[in-house]
């Protein structure tokens, strides 16, 4: 299997040429490339020959050292594929002998605690997940009951529940790591439904409304198999002896012993952070990061991103766009985040009388706004000298403040505080440009009487210097939402290089909620590596 790079097309021509052209360049037969396989598209915009699609593929043929060596004389970019399969990632795993029938248990049943439970499961382990929202299918109805009423399920929600936030902000796969366990992932994921596309798009996506149906089957993979998931069980504590994790105790008083208990509980699950700070769990306060939601007219980013393109076949998607700015004086970092081309502003409250915004987009990201989360880097020493609290608690201490004022500048029941980016810069009142998304509804408000002087001003310095880069970013008219304040976990429960915490031997840390993932694909990759080490203690004699 050979590799090639730097394919294109315009997007006025077929997919199926790209087999021609790898020939072209190769000086071959178009039948010499056989069993070609897109590994990456990407989109390039800024050649002068306008949009294009730049794809690597990778493909068969039956001479591949003859045309490695023309490759090589010919300066062509071609090497041999590199095995990317999951097994080899595990090997020497599969010798499960010495398996004394301990079933792991799960805390969350997010993209950590999903694939952890499912490599467990395939592994015949059995594990036991508890999940303290509701399935996918009710919480799909609990949600939508928020939006529409603003009576809000403390235990099911946007934040909490099946697939876990990830599944109500558009099913983003993109990652900054590199692993090849992030195969396996997009296997799993598109064996349940999703796109087969997410496997070489340069942005991949699932998309909400595909995403509801993959994490349900995923599920019903992992019962299949033998492991068990408890919804609507929320743990109350940790039993510890010896400084060792022996059981769980749930909200009805019951007890689950394991010595083997994976902690993926997401970066919303504040009680459970106090629970186990109580307990002697050692943690530590992180960086983070908050700041607002803001939409523009996706038209605007699409010509900011393409210009005027003729797009016949539809095969262009809504454009993306990622930004990032380093304020002059102070040095904090500004950049945007989340972003949903064709989507909608979503309330994502877990807590009472907390407004919390996010973004979302359904796989076809047809909508008629582009959003975007527009954060403000947020240290430890920030915190503290916010809020007072010098424990590792103070990020979570200082995100309920923001939510709480952002509360009650919207005037209660949920309704968002919102004001158009002319208004934020003092340029004067403008009229919006788009129409807000955002569900029960918005107000319109001054956002500096909830969010601190340090967040709007790096805001106000940044948002002009976007600009820049992405032509229009500053339009008056877009409309910032706030707040958003769960980008990232607050805090970071520490562990050791085999991924238990330090203070507790057999509780495993994982995921965006423990402070080592940064999204639904590291954070499912982070879930993979903690099973593989439950593997080989429970199994390897």
């Amino acid at each position: 299997m050979l590799r090639m790079n730097g394919i294109k097309l315009k997007p006025g021509e077929p997919v199926s040429q790209i087999a021609e052209k790898a020939a072209v360049r190769l000086r071959v037969k178009k039948t010499a490339v056989k069993n070609l396989k897109i590994v990456k598209e990407s989109i390039d915009a800024r050649g002068r020959g306008g949009v294009s699609f730049v794809y690597t593929v990778d493909f068969e043929t039956d001479d591949e050292e003859r045309l490695l060596k023309r490759a090589a004389d010919h300066k062509i970019s071609l090497k041999k594929a590199p095995d990317t399969s999951y097994c080899r990632v595990i090997s020497g795993y599969e010798d499960t002998s010495g398996y004394n029938g301990e079933r792991p248990v799960i805390i969350g049943f997010g993209p950590c605690g999903m694939f952890a439970a499912l490599i467990l499961a395939e592994a015949g382990l059995r594990p036991i997940v508890l999940e303290q929202g509701r399935q996918v299918e009710q919480r799909s109805r609990d949600v939508e009951h928020f939006w529409e009423t603003g009576e809000l399920d403390e235990m099911s929600n946007v934040q909490f529940g099946e697939g876990g936030a990830g599944t109500f902000s558009d099913g983003k796969l993109t990652t900054g790591i590199k692993d090849p366990r992030i195969g396996k992932v997009n296997e799993e994921f598109i064996e349940a439904g999703a796109s087969e596309t997410i496997a070489y798009k340069h942005m991949p996506h699932i998309g909400t409304d595909v995403l509801k149906t993959v994490v349900k089957n995923i599920r019903r993979k992992i019962t299949g198999l033998g492991g068990e998931i408890m919804f609507e069980s929320e743990v109350v504590s940790l039993e510890c002896a010896d400084g060792t994790a022996k059981a769980v105790k749930l909200a009805d008083g019951s007890m689950i012993e394991s010595s083997h208990i994976v902690l993926a509980i997401g970066n919303s699950s504040r009680r459970t952070f106090e629970t186990l700070y109580r307990s002697g769990i050692a943690m530590e306060a992180k960086p983070f990061s908050v700041g607002v939601r803001i939409e523009h007219p996706q038209s605007l980013i699409n010509y900011a991103q393409y210009g005027e393109v003729n797009d016949s076949e539809g095969r262009l998607s809504a454009a993306v766009y990622k930004l990032s700015y380093h304020c002059r004086e102070s040095g904090r970092g500004v950049y945007t985040f989340c972003m949903c081309p064709g989507g909608t502003v979503v309330g994502a409250a877990s807590e009472r009388e907390c407004e919390v915004t996010n973004g979302m987009s359904v796989f076809a990201r047809d909508g008629e706004n582009a959003n975007s989360a527009l954060l403000v880097s947020v240290s430890p020493e920030d915190c503290m000298r916010e809020t007072g609290d010098t424990t590792p608690l103070a990020g979570v201490k200082f995100q309920r403040a923001l939510e709480r004022s952002a509360y009650e500048l919207g005037g209660g029941g949920y309704t968002a505080p919102a004001e158009t980016v002319g208004e934020f810069l003092c340029r004067g009142t403008a009229e919006p440009a788009v129409k807000a998304t955002y569900r029960p509804g918005v107000r319109h408000a001054d956002l500096t009487h909830c969010l601190p002087a340090f967040v709007t001003d790096a805001m106000k310095e940044a948002l002009p210097e976007m600009s820049r880069r992405l032509h229009g970013f500053d339009l008056d008219g877009a409309l910032l939402t706030a707040v958003e304040t769960r980008s990232s976990s607050p805090v970071r429960i520490l562990r050791d290089g085999k991924f238990q915490s330090i203070s507790a031997a057999g509780l495993f840390p994982g995921g965006e909620g423990a402070g080592y993932a940064g999204g639904i694909m590291s954070s499912a990759v982070d879930g993979v590596k903690i099973a593989e080490q439950i593997i080989k203690e429970l199994c390897m004699k």
